[in-house]
C-alpha cells in the first residue's frame, strides 16, 4: 500500500537552498530539507568537520558513521567543492543560479574575500534570498572572536537563567548546540517570512542573523526585566527564572521517578477537575488548602497578577501548587501524567534522552521515526518532527549524505560531462 504522504507535497516543494555545511546553521537547513525542500549541502572535498562529530554507529569512528552528521543532515543532497578555487567558485555561483536560497554562516567577511557575498550572488540569480548567520552579525565590530556553542549560550544570556536553587552552583549550560540552533530558528523564521514576501513582491534579500542576538532575544523574561525594571532573574531548580524564589515544581512520584508538576490550574474548571482528582484518590484529608480548590472552582475569573499582593488568590494558587505535588507523591509518574492531562494541566515525567523515545506518548505522536540505512542493512530510529502540519507532512525523505554522494547527479545538472569531472577529482576541486 502507497504512504499517502509521500504523494502529499512537503510545505517547502519546489524551494532549493544552497547551503554552506557548517555546525552554526546545519540545523536550519535540516528543517527546511524536512519540510520538502530541496536543500544541497556543500562541503570541501575532504568532507566538513561535522563528520568528525562522535558519537559514531556502533562505537566506530568513520565520517559516514557520525550520528551529528546523520541527524542534522536528513533529506539534503550533498556536494563537494573547493569553494576556495576558482573553478569551484564557478560551480558554485552555477548551483546558486539555480536556487531560491543560500544559507551561509562564514565567518564575517570570508564571503566578500571569495567574491561570493550577497552582491556577487544577487548577480546571477537576482531574486536570490541569502541568510547569513554569524555570531554578532555581519558589522560586528568582533571578527576575531572565538565562539563556540557555550560562549553563544553565555554571552547572549540564556546560561543566567539555567541552573539550580543552590547559587553555590555555577550556571548550567543546556546540551545540544541550542546557542547554534537558536540562531538556526531565527535563520528559519527569516527565511520563511523572506519567501513569503518574494511570492508578493518578486524581490529578493540578505537576512543578516546575529546568534547573540537570537540568544539573548531568548532568555524568557530575563532581558526585558533587566530593560524595564532593572531586576535580576535568580536560576531555580526546573523552573522560571525569576526575581523572586518560587515554589519548588520538582517532586518524586511513587515509582521513584522525578515529575514536573509544571503549570498548576489557573482558571475554575481546572481547580473544579484537580479537586475531583484529589477525592477520587481519598487525598482530601490530606490537604487541608483543598478548600481554596472548591473556592477556586467557584469563581468566574483568578486574577494571578495579585499573586503575592491578595492573600486569597495567594493562597488559591499555592493550593493547586501542594495539590499536584501530594499527588504525585501518591502515584507512579506515568499515571501522574496522564491524570494531569486529564484535568488540562501541562506537567512532564523527567525523561533520559533515551526514554524518551520509548514513551508512550511520544511514540502514539509519532515522534521514533525509523529511517532505512541501505549501506547499514538496518533502519536506525531518528528523533522526528518537532511540529505537526495539518495539509502538508512532514518526513525524512532520506538519510544524511554521504560524502560527495550526489556530485555525479548535480554536476551533470550543470552540464559537467563526466570527463571533467574525473579531472575536478584529481584536482581537489570536487
Amino acid at each position: 500500500m502507497s504512504d499517502p504522504a509521500k504523494a502529499t507535497p512537503g510545505a517547502l516543494e519546489g524551494i532549493r537552498v544552497i547551503e554552506i555545511a557548517s555546525e552554526r546553521g546545519v540545523l536550519a537547513g535540516k528543517l527546511f530539507a524536512d519540510m520538502g525542500a530541496d536543500v544541497v549541502t556543500v562541503e570541501p572535498p575532504r568532507g566538513s568537520r561535522m563528520r568528525s562529530y562522535a558519537p559514531f554507529v556502533d562505537d566506530e569512528p568513520d565520517p559516514e558513521k557520525s550520528l551529528y552528521w546523520w541527524f542534522y543532515n536528513t533529506s539534503k543532497r550533498g556536494v563537494t567543492l573547493d569553494i576556495d578555487n576558482p573553478r569551484g567558485r564557478e560551480l558554485f555561483l552555477q548551483l546558486v543560479a539555480t536556487a531560491d536560497v543560500v544559507l551561509e554562516c562564514e565567518d564575517p567577511g570570508r564571503m566578500a574575500e571569495l567574491k561570493l557575498d550577497y552582491p556577487d550572488l544577487v548577480k546571477v540569480k537576482p531574486d536570490l534570498i541569502v541568510v547569513s548567520l554569524t555570531p554578532f552579525g555581519r558589522e560586528t565590530a568582533k571578527p576575531d572572536a572565538q565562539v563556540t556553542d557555550l560562549t553563544v549560550l553565555a554571552g547572549g544570556g540564556p546560561v543566567w537563567s539555567c541552573g539550580y536553587d543552590d547559587h553555590s552552583i555555577p550556571p548550567v549550560r543546556g546540551d545540544g548546540n541550542q546557542g547554534y540552533n537558536t540562531g538556526s530558528h531565527y535563520a528559519v523564521l527569516s527565511l520563511l517570512t523572506a519567501l513569503l514576501y518574494r511570492g508578493e513582491s518578486g524581490e529578493g534579500q540578505h537576512i543578516d542573523v546575529s546568534m547573540h542576538a537570537a540568544a539573548n532575544t531568548t532568555t524568557e523574561m530575563s532581558s526585558y526585566m533587566w530593560l524595564v525594571a532593572q531586576d535580576e532573574v535568580q536560576r531555580q531548580t526546573g523552573r522560571h527564572a525569576m526575581p523572586m524564589m518560587t515554589m519548588a515544581t520538582q517532586s518524586q512520584c511513587s515509582d521513584g521517578r522525578h515529575v514536573t508538576t509544571g503549570i498548576p490550574p489557573r482558571w475554575p474548571h481546572e481547580f473544579a477537575k484537580l479537586h475531583d482528582w484529589l477525592d477520587r484518590l481519598g487525598l482530601l484529608d490530606q490537604l487541608p488548602e483543598a478548600v481554596f480548590l472548591e473556592q477556586a472552582a467557584k469563581k468566574e475569573f483568578i486574577d494571578m497578577s495579585l499573586i503575592g499582593q491578595d492573600d486569597e488568590v495567594t493562597a488559591i494558587m499555592g493550593a493547586g501548587r501542594e495539590a499536584l505535588v501530594l499527588i504525585s507523591q501518591k502515584v507512579s509518574s506515568y499515571d501522574f501524567f496522564i491524570g494531569a492531562q486529564e484535568c488540562g494541566l501541562a506537567v512532564g515525567v523527567i525523561y533520559s534522552p533515551e526514554e524518551v523515545m520509548q514513551d508512550r506518548h511520544f511514540i502514539e505522536r509519532g515522534f521514533p521515526v525509523e529511517v532505512e540505512h541501505p549501506k547499514l542493512g538496518r533502519t536506525i530510529t531518528y528523533p522526528g518532527a518537532p511540529y505537526k502540519f495539518g495539509g502538508s507532512p512532514w518526513r525524512i525523505s532520506r538519510p544524511a549524505p554521504a560524502l560527495g554522494e550526489h556530485n555525479q547527479e548535480l554536476l551533470a545538472e550543470l552540464g559537467v560531462s563526466d570527463d571533467e569531472q574525473s579531472r575536478l577529482r584529481s584536482d581537489g576541486v570536487v
